[in-house]
């Protein structure tokens, strides 16, 4: 499956394997209604100004949290959006009648409402869930921690918001912490200042600090490529997208927009590499027509990546226009004219087209102006490209219904691994739980999850998983997890023993050689 937006996690997927699997494309549609949240800025009961900016903060956490947990949350841009077109001001605190209202603008099945509050040193958060379609509001959910545990403390909501909306969901709250255990938290504030901050001078200044305490935080180096960007720095903007990690859910936008400021540094090949990226993922019309913009502006033929995008979307008049212009600079001067009358046909006040076709009909050697370059498209449309990855999600989905539960334990588990390589753990042991619930003799997808547990410092349970995977079948990575957590309770005769049997199963593996290394070390032999 694609990993489209730097996640890939189906949202359509996780509901049909949590059914069960069955079904076709229509019911995978179907699985993902119900799943589309929007979560409002938390009220500050605090009475401390300083602490306002958690308001924003806390829906940053949960909407993170519950697209991770196969959800589908409204962005805080989709908001914003709707709130003007409601006439309300972006700092506007709803009402439970105006949260409906703006539910239902922006076509959400829940709302998640809640406030925040100090207790002493500690913080308590508190939220509930407006079921839209039949307005009812769930009892509250409640969650305290210290101040400086803030990211853990709305990680832990999210867990109970998630068990709420869906009963059979079993990753566990450890994951859900861990999800952020990485996050700086005085990073996270100057992030969360960043987006807010109506000084466009302050916003540069609080993400550049975010990022500068926290060097891999994706969504400051996004913002701050926003601010770049707005600003016409884009050499800037370039240098901030390009830090915007592939797993983040804004990559694909991140790589658009990268393009169009290398293009607009006329840096054309280096645009033409990151409209590529994007297109693999995602191919549609304006990424197609960029990258084939930035080809020609390199003295390419970039004409079939100008058909593309008409295929993709036959109403764009300006993709006609630059596929007349491809066209005529290589010679095909009777199909440049008529893309240029279809242009027309969509857009007939094009003034730049309706010049180009008076020059066209002048006699070959007739004096007239320079040949134009191809159109820019210059807007990222982030509900299209939405659409586009749950449309592959359905496919995949309806995909993996089509297999045997064995076949679809083994797809899901290849997912999950790949999830865990790149540290993602509450996206693979998302997928890891729903391979075993397709086959619960998947010994690959017990030792999984026994190193899912393993990372998030769940030791009982990752010895209790990597059991269940060992009675299953020999498993290296089953042995290893055992290994390092006996080693890690010096109990080096059993981790021994445990490293050595995962290099019987596996003699290159360099975890294991290490493991005994290690051993080797702590019982005072030479290594």
């Amino acid at each position: 499956m694609a990993a489209h937006a730097g996640l890939g996690i189906a949202l359509a997927l996780s509901v049909a394997v949590h059914a069960g699997g069955q079904g076709s494309a229509e019911s995978a549609a179907a699985a993902g209604r119900g799943r589309i949240l929007l979560v409002l800025p938390f009220d500050n009961s605090t009475g401390q100004p300083s602490l306002e900016w958690i308001r924003e903060a806390a829906p940053d956490i949960l909407s993170s949290r519950f697209a991770s947990a196969g959800f589908a949350p409204m962005s805080r841009a989709d908001r914003l959006y709707a709130l003007d077109h409601l006439g309300l001001p972006q700092g506007f605190q709803p009402s439970r009648a105006s949260s409906l209202k703006l539910a239902q603008t922006l076509d959400a099945d829940s709302i998640v409402v809640g406030d925040y509050r100090t207790d002493g040193s500690a913080l308590v958060a508190e939220a509930r869930i407006v079921d839209v379609p039949h307005m009812r509001m769930s009892e509250p959910v409640t969650e305290r921690g210290e101040m400086r545990d803030l990211i853990a403390v709305f990680d832990s909501l999210a867990w109970k918001l998630t068990r709420q909306l869906d009963p059979g969901f079993n990753v566990a709250e450890e994951t859900f912490v861990a999800a952020g255990s990485g996050l700086r938290l005085n990073a996270f504030e100057q992030y969360i200042r960043g987006i807010t901050e109506p000084d466009q001078a302050e916003r540069v200044r609080h993400l550049q600090q975010a990022v500068k305490l926290s060097p891999e935080f994706s969504a400051a180096w996004m913002a701050l490529g926003r601010e770049d960007y707005n600003g016409q720095q884009y050499e800037q903007a370039s240098a901030s997208f390009a830090k915007v990690g592939a797993d983040n859910a804004d990559a694909l936008e991140a790589g658009f927009y990268r393009g169009l400021s290398l293009m607009f540094s006329g840096e054309y090949g280096k645009a033409e590499t990151a409209f590529g990226g994007v297109a693999r993922v995602l191919p549609l019309a304006e990424v197609l027509n960029n990258e084939g913009v930035a080809i020609s502006r390199q003295g390419h033929d970039g004409g079939a990546l100008f058909r593309q995008a008409i295929a993709a979307d036959p109403t764009r008049a300006d993709y006609h226009f630059n596929l007349a212009v491809s066209l005529k600079r290589h010679g095909n001067s009777q199909e440049a004219t008529a893309e240029l009358v279809q242009c027309l046909k969509l857009h007939s006040n094009d003034s730049e087209a309706q010049a180009l076709q008076t020059a066209w009909k002048q006699p070959a050697g007739s004096v007239g102006s320079a040949e134009p370059l191809e159109r820019i498209e210059r807007n990222f449309d982030a509900v299209a490209f939405r659409q586009a990855a749950v449309m592959m999600d359905q496919m995949e989905a309806s995909r993996l219904a089509a297999l045997t539960p064995q076949q679809r334990a083994s797809t899901l588990t290849s997912q999950a691994r790949d999830y865990l390589s790149r540290g993602l753990l509450l996206e693979a042991e998302r997928l890891y739980q729903a391979a075993v619930a397709a086959d619960g003799r998947a010994e690959d997808a017990h030792a999984g999850l026994a190193e899912v547990r393993e990372r998030t410092g769940d030791s009982a349970g990752a010895r209790k998983e990597a059991q269940a995977a060992l009675e299953l079948k020999p498993s290296a990575g089953a042995y290893l997890v055992l290994a390092r957590m006996d080693l890690a309770a010096s109990h080096l005769d059993d981790a021994s023993r445990e490293a050595n049997e995962a290099l019987k199963l596996n003699p290159n593996s360099p975890a294991a050689q290490a493991l005994l290394r290690q051993l080797a070390a702590r019982q005072g032999q030479p290594k």
